[in-house]
């Protein structure tokens, strides 16, 4: 072989070590629509998931019943996790849902809760809503959170709904998380949330919880999106919550986790 031939075949295989060595592909981005009532918990077995599947983990938080819609509007999404049945419902009855991954994720519980400077003497109860007229409450907004369908829900069993609202004294919020701000902020002087969002404020306090026979159970259930690229990788994030590492998490963070 000549001596200008070695050369270009030390060029070639330089060129084709270089090529190897150049940046790693990124890692292929999985989808997760939730209700904003997981961010918190959700959001701390990020990394977990991320370190195990070698996967971007993108989350779009948000009430339910939008991220409902934004799916049957095409967004790209891999699993859905709601915080109530019927924007799941809805999915599963337009074909949105890959048949026979549904599975109840977590339980939680409806609170009542004051901002934390109210006097004992002052703040609202459950007893107080059906005698005191002279307060504003804020709730999700019922046809498109479900914390805000429950709300209605007891609120009905109390008997003053209809009353609160032809009043105007209930403030609609788009999401639980914004019914815990108006509260924090004192914007209003109650409102209806879950436990594990009224955990996470050190500007509120809990004064009544909801018996569960108020209002229908608030169960979230979890499903794989039709169209997925990631089908086997969605079936183990669902997993994960109710059997691996991100059961202790939500438990963490004050949720029920319904085992399989």
């Amino acid at each position: 072989m000549g001596r200008a031939k070695v050369w270009i075949l030390l060029i070639l295989v330089s060129m084709a070590a270089l090529a190897g060595c150049g940046p790693e592909a990124s890692p292929a981005e999985f989808t997760v629509s939730a209700a904003v009532s997981l961010k918190d918990a959700l959001e701390a077995f990020q990394p977990i998931f991320e370190k195990e599947h070698g996967v971007k983990l993108l989350y779009n938080f948000g009430a339910s019943g939008t991220l409902m819609q934004q799916i049957l509007q095409g967004a790209p999404v891999d699993v859905f996790i709601s915080a109530g049945s019927k924007p799941m419902d809805d999915l599963e009855a337009k074909g949105k849902v890959v048949p026979g991954t549904r599975r109840p994720v977590v339980k939680n519980t409806l609170v009542l809760v004051v901002p934390k400077e109210v006097s004992q003497g002052d703040a609202l109860t459950f007893r107080r809503l059906t005698s005191d007229g002279n307060f504003r409450l804020a709730i999700g907004e019922p046809g498109t959170v479900p914390a805000g369908a429950y709300a209605k829900q007891v609120l009905e069993h109390l008997g003053i709904y209809q009353r609160l609202e032809a009043e105007k004294r209930l403030v609609f919020a788009g999401d639980v998380r914004q019914v815990l701000a108006y509260v924090e902020r004192g914007e209003v002087d109650g409102g209806l949330v879950y436990k594990t969002d009224a955990a996470l404020s050190e500007k509120v306090r809990v004064t009544d919880e909801a018996p569960s026979d108020w209002h229908e159970p608030i169960v979230y259930p979890g499903a794989v999106v039709e169209g997925t690229a990631h089908p086997d990788l969605a079936r183990e994030f669902l997993r994960q919550l109710t059997e691996g590492k991100g059961k202790a998490i939500l438990e963490d963070y004050g949720f029920t986790v319904v085992e399989p």
